[in-house]
């Protein structure tokens, strides 16, 4: 039995070593595609593989075709969106995931982005404490309860939406279960945000559910970009006159072009562009922290094609809410 790893972005060296002796040990074959950029290289490796590991690369059913011995993907990360599930049904090919694997680094992560947010983006000010302020968490499974448990450490009133959850599950765990999305927006200082994209959640935080933030208010979103209806948001942000603007940084969309627009008329606003990146080829990558009136983001692991995994973008209004998310995307389209 031939196992291929195939991850465009590599696991780091301790987890590859971790999975080639559990294979070996089983008596299989561990092969193993890494950085391999075009599909073509991946087209070709599938073509005797029985199982893959893979984590955010794309298995299509291009892929499933050529994969002829396939019997099982597994996915490392907790959800298989990058996975045609149609096709893998229609070729008898098992789809596993590993929910909770990356659930607290993902919740530490959400608390890094409050923590700097709050502060101001450390650009000299002063800036507020997460202490004492209502978080609210939208959606309550692995990474939800993790940031629940992270946020009693840091002194916070903490509240929780999920339409799939029960309360009282919710609430045993001392925090607040609310019975709507609107009233866990309408409520809360701080939402971090941790639903799936589904059909239903797709483009869902829109202009009407975020514009009932406090003043002030922090939105957190770790989790998939789609959930973002982003000609909304662009829609909350032209009704706001002052202040910079946040948005997750897709390339060539219409959110792209805004904020381009919005730097080329200027905010007057003392924040910063953070670029960093890890395990990626692409020199071009490798950029100093610069001053950037009107955004900042900050890059977080590489992806496919020696890209950016993730982003993390802050701007605040001066009459309504600071937002932060952090979505993948390709840099490698920002430099082209």
């Amino acid at each position: 039995m031939k196992v291929l790893v195939a991850t465009d972005k590599p696991f780091a060296k301790v987890a590859v070593d971790g999975i080639r002796k559990e294979i070996e040990a089983a008596g299989y074959e561990l092969v193993l595609l890494e950085k391999y950029g075009e599909k073509a290289k991946l087209l070709e490796a599938v073509k005797d593989a029985n199982a893959i590991i893979i984590r955010s690369d794309i298995i299509d059913a291009e892929v499933l075709d050529a994969a002829k011995e396939l019997k099982i993907v597994v996915r490392a990360g907790a959800g298989y969106d990058n996975v045609d599930l149609e096709a893998a049904t229609a070729h008898n090919v098992c789809v596993m995931n590993t929910p909770g694997q990356n659930s607290n680094a993902v919740a530490e992560l959400a608390f890094g982005l409050m923590v700097m947010a709050v502060r101001n983006m450390y650009n000299g000010t002063s800036g507020t404490e997460l202490m004492g302020k209502k978080l609210g968490i939208h959606a309550y499974g692995n990474v939800g309860r993790n940031v629940a448990r992270i946020a009693k450490g840091f002194g916070m009133e903490i509240y929780a939406f999920d339409a799939f959850c029960p309360k009282e599950v919710i609430e045993k765990d001392g925090v607040k279960a609310v019975g709507s999305a609107e009233e866990l927006y309408s409520t809360c200082d701080v939402v971090s945000l941790h639903i799936p994209a589904t059909a239903e959640t797709k483009n869902s935080i829109n202009y009407a559910l975020v514009n009932k933030m406090p003043k002030g208010g922090l939105l957190v979103n770790t989790a998939r970009k789609e959930v973002i209806n982003e000609a909304e948001l662009i829609q909350l942000m032209e009704e706001r006159p002052t202040g910079s603007r946040h948005y997750p940084h897709l390339p060539r969309n219409d959110l792209l072009q805004h904020i381009l627009k919005s730097l080329a008329t200027g905010t007057g606003l003392e924040t910063y562009l953070f670029v960093s990146q890890q395990n990626t080829d692409d020199s071009r990558l490798h950029l100093p922290v610069l001053p950037f009136p009107g955004i900042v983001s900050c890059g977080n692991g590489a992806d496919r094609h020696g890209i950016f995994y993730s982003f993390a973008g802050f701007g605040r209004f001066r009459s309504g809410v600071l937002y932060v998310v952090l979505n993948r995307f390709n840099i490698r389209s920002r430099f082209c």
